[in-house]
């Protein structure tokens, strides 16, 4: 009896082990509690960003709001997301109008083979460094990694980080807000998708819908046309013993590649007595 007792505990505890182990062997990460709270921490799977601006227009409470399915047509997923696209422009100064088009396109209004598994409808991709949820999909090579979300606001906001936090994109914020045919060529330009019409493609869908109407909105409910240059104050810093690049930049919070390019550094090297010029934001 002991003995039978012994071999039942025993393939037990093997059950439970193999069941343990394809768990945590899954291909896609456990959703974050701070996700499942509708709260996206910005710096969350950006690799290296210090883009924090997102922080003065946090998420909504309640997600539902924002999202209902199956979406039936193009005109239903505009009726759903506009509000969430010019959401986006006031935090980021992105186009509604562009974030609308590019959903359009990238997630077949909604119902893409892509956007229904994962909820990403701007079909980004993990890069290196992405730490949030992920899964496969045949792209422009078979079984790509591309980012995965447990709602569709996340995938709005991150794309919003994405364009704002990579310099390839930085000129893109000096156009107006509102000129979506500047955006549209120069997000081609600056590699978004390799399709070669893809800014007639975007351009094409905003006539269409007329979905410049949504920018017009934005920046006639306050949102300034075009960015405001930002104020800053100058000052220096003498370098002394035991002064490195990496504790200058944590004290006066601004970053090493900023530093450099104040001071026109080539190297990390300093040395004492060395007067390094240094900036900061003046406040509003």
């Amino acid at each position: 009896m002991i003995k039978r007792l012994g071999y039942l505990f025993l393939a037990f505890t093997l059950l439970v082990g193999c069941k343990a182990k394809k768990r945590t062997t899954s291909g896609t990460k456990v959703a974050t509690t701070e996700q499942s709270r509708g709260v996206y921490k910005p710096n969350n799977g950006i690799e290296g960003t210090k883009f924090n601006k997102s922080e003065l227009y946090p998420l909504p409470a309640d997600p539902g709001k924002f999202v209902k399915f199956p979406i039936a047509s193009t005109r239903e997923y505009i009726e759903e997301f506009a509000e969430m696209a010019q959401y986006e422009m006031r935090a980021f100064g992105i186009p509604a109008s562009i974030t609308l088009a590019q959903g359009i396109l990238e997630s077949g209004s909604g119902k893409g083979a892509l956007t229904q598994k994962t909820n990403n409808h701007f079909g980004i991709k993990c890069h290196t460094g992405w730490q949030g949820e992920y899964d496969f999909h045949d792209d422009d090579a078979k079984g790509e990694c591309f980012r995965k979300y447990n709602h569709p606001m996340f995938s709005f906001r991150d794309h919003s980080i994405f364009l704002a936090s990579r310099s390839r994109y930085r000129f893109l914020f000096n156009y107006r807000r509102d000129d979506y045919k500047k955006w549209a060529y120069g997000l081609r330009k600056a590699g978004y998708a390799t399709d070669k019409q893809y800014p007639q493609k975007l351009i094409a869908l905003i006539d269409r819908y007329d979905l410049d109407a949504y920018d017009e909105e934005v920046v006639r409910n306050g949102l300034d046309a075009v960015r405001q240059p930002k104020q800053y104050e100058v000052f220096t810093h003498v370098v002394e013993k035991g002064d490195t690049l990496y504790g200058i930049s944590r004290k006066y919070t601004i970053s090493v590649e900023e530093i450099k390019q104040l001071n026109s550094l080539t190297d990390n090297n300093i040395s004492i007595g060395q007067v390094i010029n240094l900036r900061k934001a003046k406040k509003k």
